[in-house]
Protein backbone atom coordinates (compact mmCIF):
# COMPACT_ATOMS: atom_id res chain seq x y z
CA UNK A 1 0.00 0.00 0.00
CA UNK A 2 1.16 3.30 -0.91
CA UNK A 3 1.53 6.28 1.63
CA UNK A 4 -0.33 9.54 0.67
CA UNK A 5 0.26 13.23 1.51
CA UNK A 6 -1.86 15.87 0.54
CA UNK A 7 -1.44 19.38 0.48
CA UNK A 8 -2.33 22.93 -1.06
CA UNK A 9 0.14 24.70 -3.44
CA UNK A 10 -0.33 28.25 -4.47
CA UNK A 11 0.21 30.06 -7.58
CA UNK A 12 -0.52 33.98 -7.30
CA UNK A 13 -4.01 33.80 -5.60
CA UNK A 14 -5.06 30.39 -6.86
CA UNK A 15 -5.19 27.80 -4.51
CA UNK A 16 -4.34 24.13 -6.24
CA UNK A 17 -5.13 20.81 -3.97
CA UNK A 18 -2.72 17.84 -4.53
CA UNK A 19 -1.79 14.28 -3.61
CA UNK A 20 1.28 13.13 -3.99
CA UNK A 21 1.96 9.29 -3.29
CA UNK A 22 4.66 6.83 -3.08
CA UNK A 23 8.48 7.22 -2.10
CA UNK A 24 9.60 11.09 -2.90
CA UNK A 25 13.11 9.43 -3.47
CA UNK A 26 11.82 7.78 -6.76
CA UNK A 27 11.20 9.65 -10.22
CA UNK A 28 8.29 11.75 -10.20
CA UNK A 29 5.15 11.18 -12.40
CA UNK A 30 2.84 14.66 -12.28
CA UNK A 31 -0.33 13.16 -13.45
CA UNK A 32 -2.61 16.02 -15.24
CA UNK A 33 -6.46 15.56 -15.19
CA UNK A 34 -8.68 16.96 -19.08
CA UNK A 35 -11.73 19.06 -18.75
CA UNK A 36 -13.97 19.20 -15.86
CA UNK A 37 -11.71 15.99 -14.42
CA UNK A 38 -10.80 16.07 -10.56
CA UNK A 39 -7.60 14.24 -9.23
CA UNK A 40 -9.52 11.24 -8.42
CA UNK A 41 -9.92 10.39 -11.87
CA UNK A 42 -6.40 8.38 -11.72
CA UNK A 43 -7.78 6.16 -8.94
CA UNK A 44 -6.36 4.12 -6.41
CA UNK A 45 -5.45 0.99 -8.33
CA UNK A 46 -3.70 3.71 -11.02
CA UNK A 47 -1.59 5.04 -8.50
CA UNK A 48 -0.83 1.86 -7.01
CA UNK A 49 0.14 0.39 -10.37
CA UNK A 50 2.33 3.29 -11.28
CA UNK A 51 4.16 3.53 -7.34
CA UNK A 52 4.86 -0.17 -7.79
CA UNK A 53 6.71 0.31 -10.79
CA UNK A 54 9.00 2.95 -8.80
CA UNK A 55 7.57 6.00 -9.44
CA UNK A 56 6.88 9.00 -7.11
CA UNK A 57 2.80 10.57 -8.64
CA UNK A 58 1.36 13.58 -7.70
CA UNK A 59 -2.15 14.40 -9.09
CA UNK A 60 -3.69 17.35 -9.00
CA UNK A 61 -6.95 19.05 -9.26
CA UNK A 62 -6.94 21.80 -11.61
CA UNK A 63 -8.25 25.19 -10.92
CA UNK A 64 -11.98 25.31 -11.28
CA UNK A 65 -12.73 21.44 -9.86
CA UNK A 66 -12.03 19.15 -7.50
CA UNK A 67 -10.73 21.32 -4.03
CA UNK A 68 -8.94 24.19 -5.73
CA UNK A 69 -9.85 27.81 -6.15
CA UNK A 70 -13.10 28.87 -8.37
CA UNK A 71 -13.32 31.59 -11.06
CA UNK A 72 -15.86 34.04 -9.75
CA UNK A 73 -18.13 35.63 -11.77
CA UNK A 74 -20.64 34.89 -14.43
CA UNK A 75 -19.19 32.25 -17.09
CA UNK A 76 -20.82 31.62 -20.36
CA UNK A 77 -23.19 28.92 -21.40
CA UNK A 78 -21.71 26.07 -22.24
CA UNK A 79 -24.16 26.33 -25.17
CA UNK A 80 -22.29 29.13 -26.64
CA UNK A 81 -19.31 28.00 -26.42
CA UNK A 82 -19.71 24.25 -27.90
CA UNK A 83 -21.11 25.96 -30.59
CA UNK A 84 -18.07 28.32 -31.11
CA UNK A 85 -15.76 25.09 -30.49
CA UNK A 86 -17.30 23.10 -33.26
CA UNK A 87 -17.20 26.38 -35.50
CA UNK A 88 -14.58 28.65 -35.88
CA UNK A 89 -13.27 29.10 -32.09
CA UNK A 90 -13.98 32.45 -31.66
CA UNK A 91 -14.52 33.95 -28.09
CA UNK A 92 -15.03 37.59 -29.27
CA UNK A 93 -16.59 39.73 -26.23
CA UNK A 94 -15.92 37.17 -23.71
CA UNK A 95 -13.60 37.36 -20.69
CA UNK A 96 -10.83 35.05 -20.65
CA UNK A 97 -9.91 35.07 -17.09
CA UNK A 98 -6.47 32.29 -17.79
CA UNK A 99 -5.77 29.96 -20.40
CA UNK A 100 -3.31 27.30 -20.60
CA UNK A 101 -0.21 28.89 -19.89
CA UNK A 102 -1.84 30.26 -16.33
CA UNK A 103 -3.19 26.16 -15.63
CA UNK A 104 0.85 25.01 -16.50
CA UNK A 105 2.02 27.64 -14.28
CA UNK A 106 -0.22 25.66 -11.65
CA UNK A 107 1.51 22.36 -12.01
CA UNK A 108 4.78 24.24 -11.64
CA UNK A 109 3.57 25.82 -8.02
CA UNK A 110 2.70 22.25 -7.25
CA UNK A 111 5.92 20.96 -7.96
CA UNK A 112 7.73 23.57 -6.42
CA UNK A 113 5.43 23.11 -2.83
CA UNK A 114 6.81 19.26 -3.23
CA UNK A 115 10.17 20.49 -3.61
CA UNK A 116 9.95 18.80 -7.44
CA UNK A 117 12.99 20.40 -9.36
CA UNK A 118 12.04 18.16 -12.61
CA UNK A 119 8.97 15.38 -13.54
CA UNK A 120 8.15 13.73 -16.15
CA UNK A 121 4.51 14.55 -17.14
CA UNK A 122 1.50 12.79 -18.44
CA UNK A 123 -1.46 14.51 -19.32
CA UNK A 124 -5.12 13.25 -21.31
CA UNK A 125 -7.05 15.54 -23.11
CA UNK A 126 -6.66 19.06 -22.04
CA UNK A 127 -4.47 17.94 -19.73
CA UNK A 128 -2.61 17.20 -22.43
CA UNK A 129 -2.68 20.62 -23.73
CA UNK A 130 -1.44 21.38 -20.44
CA UNK A 131 1.68 19.11 -20.68
CA UNK A 132 2.66 20.66 -24.25
CA UNK A 133 2.30 24.14 -22.73
CA UNK A 134 4.54 23.15 -19.97
CA UNK A 135 6.81 21.82 -22.32
CA UNK A 136 7.24 24.39 -24.42
CA UNK A 137 7.36 27.13 -21.43
CA UNK A 138 9.32 25.06 -18.80
CA UNK A 139 10.85 22.84 -20.50
CA UNK A 140 14.31 22.94 -17.54
CA UNK A 141 11.27 21.35 -15.24
CA UNK A 142 10.50 17.80 -17.07
CA UNK A 143 11.71 15.20 -17.90
CA UNK A 144 9.46 14.18 -20.54
CA UNK A 145 6.05 14.70 -21.92
CA UNK A 146 3.50 12.41 -22.00
CA UNK A 147 0.65 13.61 -24.54
CA UNK A 148 -2.94 11.80 -24.16
CA UNK A 149 -5.65 11.61 -26.20
CA UNK A 150 -4.98 15.46 -27.06
CA UNK A 151 -4.39 17.67 -29.88
CA UNK A 152 -2.12 20.97 -31.58
CA UNK A 153 -4.86 23.63 -30.35
CA UNK A 154 -5.29 24.61 -34.55
CA UNK A 155 -9.05 24.65 -35.09
CA UNK A 156 -9.17 22.14 -38.01
CA UNK A 157 -7.09 19.34 -36.33
CA UNK A 158 -8.56 16.74 -33.88
CA UNK A 159 -12.17 18.38 -33.96
CA UNK A 160 -14.89 16.81 -32.18
CA UNK A 161 -17.93 14.53 -33.59
CA UNK A 162 -21.01 16.79 -33.60
CA UNK A 163 -22.58 14.15 -31.37
CA UNK A 164 -19.52 13.76 -29.13
CA UNK A 165 -19.53 17.54 -28.84
CA UNK A 166 -22.84 18.60 -27.82
CA UNK A 167 -22.38 15.37 -24.82
CA UNK A 168 -20.23 18.01 -22.99
CA UNK A 169 -23.05 20.17 -21.88
CA UNK A 170 -25.13 18.39 -18.80
CA UNK A 171 -28.81 17.37 -19.13
CA UNK A 172 -30.19 18.68 -15.53
CA UNK A 173 -29.45 19.83 -12.43
CA UNK A 174 -30.13 17.21 -9.80
CA UNK A 175 -27.79 14.10 -8.86
CA UNK A 176 -29.40 11.55 -10.75
CA UNK A 177 -29.49 13.86 -13.79
CA UNK A 178 -25.82 14.90 -13.76
CA UNK A 179 -24.33 11.27 -13.04
CA UNK A 180 -26.16 9.39 -16.21
CA UNK A 181 -25.54 12.71 -18.37
CA UNK A 182 -22.10 11.93 -17.36
CA UNK A 183 -22.12 7.85 -17.68
CA UNK A 184 -23.98 8.40 -21.02
CA UNK A 185 -21.32 10.86 -22.47
CA UNK A 186 -18.43 8.14 -21.07
CA UNK A 187 -20.28 5.50 -23.25
CA UNK A 188 -20.23 7.54 -26.21
CA UNK A 189 -16.66 8.55 -26.03
CA UNK A 190 -14.99 5.49 -24.32
CA UNK A 191 -14.46 3.10 -26.77
CA UNK A 192 -15.02 -0.65 -27.34
CA UNK A 193 -13.51 -1.10 -23.36
CA UNK A 194 -16.61 0.98 -21.66
CA UNK A 195 -18.39 -0.71 -18.94
CA UNK A 196 -20.47 0.94 -17.20
CA UNK A 197 -20.38 0.05 -13.71
CA UNK A 198 -16.75 1.57 -13.86
CA UNK A 199 -18.26 5.04 -15.22
CA UNK A 200 -20.87 5.44 -12.98
CA UNK A 201 -19.06 5.17 -9.71
CA UNK A 202 -16.56 7.11 -10.97
CA UNK A 203 -18.93 9.93 -12.05
CA UNK A 204 -21.10 9.49 -8.55
CA UNK A 205 -17.34 9.78 -6.85
CA UNK A 206 -17.13 13.09 -9.08
CA UNK A 207 -20.52 14.59 -8.36
CA UNK A 208 -20.02 14.00 -4.35
CA UNK A 209 -16.14 15.28 -4.21
CA UNK A 210 -17.58 18.22 -5.93
CA UNK A 211 -20.11 19.12 -8.40
CA UNK A 212 -18.56 22.23 -9.92
CA UNK A 213 -20.39 22.66 -13.31
CA UNK A 214 -18.88 26.51 -13.80
CA UNK A 215 -15.61 24.94 -13.71
CA UNK A 216 -16.00 23.07 -17.18
CA UNK A 217 -16.98 25.99 -18.77
CA UNK A 218 -13.98 28.22 -17.45
CA UNK A 219 -11.46 25.64 -18.95
CA UNK A 220 -13.01 24.87 -21.95
CA UNK A 221 -12.45 28.99 -21.97
CA UNK A 222 -9.16 28.68 -21.11
CA UNK A 223 -8.43 25.97 -24.29
CA UNK A 224 -9.85 28.17 -26.80
CA UNK A 225 -8.15 31.51 -25.87
CA UNK A 226 -4.65 29.48 -26.05
CA UNK A 227 -5.20 29.33 -29.64
CA UNK A 228 -2.70 26.79 -31.63
CA UNK A 229 0.81 25.63 -30.05
CA UNK A 230 1.77 24.35 -33.92
CA UNK A 231 4.51 26.87 -34.35
CA UNK A 232 5.90 26.15 -31.27
CA UNK A 233 5.78 22.28 -30.82
CA UNK A 234 8.77 22.06 -33.04
CA UNK A 235 10.82 24.05 -30.31
CA UNK A 236 10.16 20.11 -28.13
CA UNK A 237 13.61 18.45 -27.57
CA UNK A 238 12.32 16.44 -24.56
CA UNK A 239 11.84 13.15 -24.90
CA UNK A 240 8.47 13.02 -25.65
CA UNK A 241 4.86 10.17 -26.41
CA UNK A 242 1.81 10.97 -28.08
CA UNK A 243 -0.88 8.25 -27.06
CA UNK A 244 -4.14 8.19 -28.71
CA UNK A 245 -7.25 5.92 -29.14
CA UNK A 246 -8.49 4.77 -32.33
CA UNK A 247 -12.36 4.90 -31.42
CA UNK A 248 -12.21 8.90 -29.95
CA UNK A 249 -14.91 10.86 -30.97
CA UNK A 250 -14.09 13.66 -28.81
CA UNK A 251 -10.35 14.31 -29.84
CA UNK A 252 -10.04 12.46 -33.00
CA UNK A 253 -7.18 10.50 -33.99
CA UNK A 254 -6.07 13.02 -36.40
CA UNK A 255 -4.93 15.43 -33.32
CA UNK A 256 -2.47 13.10 -32.07
CA UNK A 257 -0.81 12.24 -35.11
CA UNK A 258 -0.32 16.36 -35.86
CA UNK A 259 0.85 16.07 -32.75
CA UNK A 260 3.40 13.84 -33.10
CA UNK A 261 4.77 15.11 -36.19
CA UNK A 262 5.46 18.43 -35.28
CA UNK A 263 7.47 17.19 -32.58
CA UNK A 264 10.98 16.13 -33.25
CA UNK A 265 11.39 12.55 -32.30
CA UNK A 266 8.08 12.13 -30.65
CA UNK A 267 6.45 8.33 -30.61
CA UNK A 268 3.51 7.79 -31.54
CA UNK A 269 0.95 5.22 -29.87
CA UNK A 270 -2.66 4.40 -30.94
CA UNK A 271 -4.28 1.92 -29.10
CA UNK A 272 -7.00 0.25 -31.02
CA UNK A 273 -9.67 -0.31 -28.17
CA UNK A 274 -9.45 3.43 -27.03
CA UNK A 275 -11.64 6.16 -27.21
CA UNK A 276 -11.92 8.96 -24.99
CA UNK A 277 -10.77 7.31 -21.83
CA UNK A 278 -8.44 5.58 -20.07
CA UNK A 279 -10.14 2.17 -18.95
CA UNK A 280 -8.57 -0.20 -16.88
CA UNK A 281 -7.80 -2.97 -18.88
CA UNK A 282 -5.44 -0.70 -20.91
CA UNK A 283 -3.51 0.49 -17.76
CA UNK A 284 -1.05 -2.00 -17.98
CA UNK A 285 0.14 -0.91 -21.70
CA UNK A 286 -0.14 2.53 -20.53
CA UNK A 287 2.71 1.90 -17.82
CA UNK A 288 4.84 0.02 -20.79
CA UNK A 289 4.17 2.91 -22.78
CA UNK A 290 5.76 5.41 -20.19
CA UNK A 291 8.42 3.15 -18.79
CA UNK A 292 9.79 2.87 -22.68
CA UNK A 293 9.81 6.65 -22.58
CA UNK A 294 11.39 7.04 -19.34
CA UNK A 295 13.96 4.72 -20.46
CA UNK A 296 15.32 7.22 -22.79
CA UNK A 297 16.16 9.67 -19.93
CA UNK A 298 18.17 7.74 -17.89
Amino acid sequence: MFTEHTGVARNKETELYFAASGNSSDPPVLFINGLGSQLINFLPGWVEQFCAAGFYVVRMDNRDVGLSSKTSGDAPTMEALVDSWSGDRSIADINVPYDLSDMAMDCVAVMDELGVEQTHVWGMSMGGMIAQTLAINCPDRLKSMTSVMSTTGEPGVGRSTSESAAQLVTAGDSREDVVNSAVAARKLHGGSLYEESWARSLEEAAYDRCYHPQGKIWQLLAVMASGSRAEQLPMITLPTMIVHGRLDPLVQLDGGIATAGLIPGAELVIHDEMGHDTPEPLWGRYLADFQRLVDQTQ
